[in-house]
């Protein structure tokens, strides 16, 4: 039972292999870069405001790709998770 509930959420829909995460995705490469880049160059002012857009952005952009085409309901539940957050956090501001 327990098997086959492992394999529900984390097999692939379309390799039938166990996929937690996958790469490349330019759009998760993009934010870590961005949020590397940030951490390493420590920008002020607008450069540090355009790296934060740039890494959220496409950090959104990665967890609504992953909400509409996951390929397993493991990688659906992450990318709706990041996104309910990420939103959570615009809207905070």
């Amino acid at each position: 039972m327990a098997r086959r509930a492992i394999d529900w959420v984390f097999k692939s829909r379309t390799t039938g292999k166990i996929t937690v995460a996958q790469f490349p995705n330019w759009s998760l490469g993009v934010f870590l870069a961005a949020t590397i880049l940030r951490l390493i160059v420590k920008p002020t002012g607008s450069a540090a405001t355009g790296f934060t857009v740039v890494g959220t952005g496409s950090l959104l952009v990665w967890a609504l790709d992953e909400v509409i085409r996951g390929v397993n309901p493991w990688r659906r539940v992450l990318g709706g998770t990041t996104l309910a957050w990420e939103v959570a956090q615009l809207l905070s501001r």
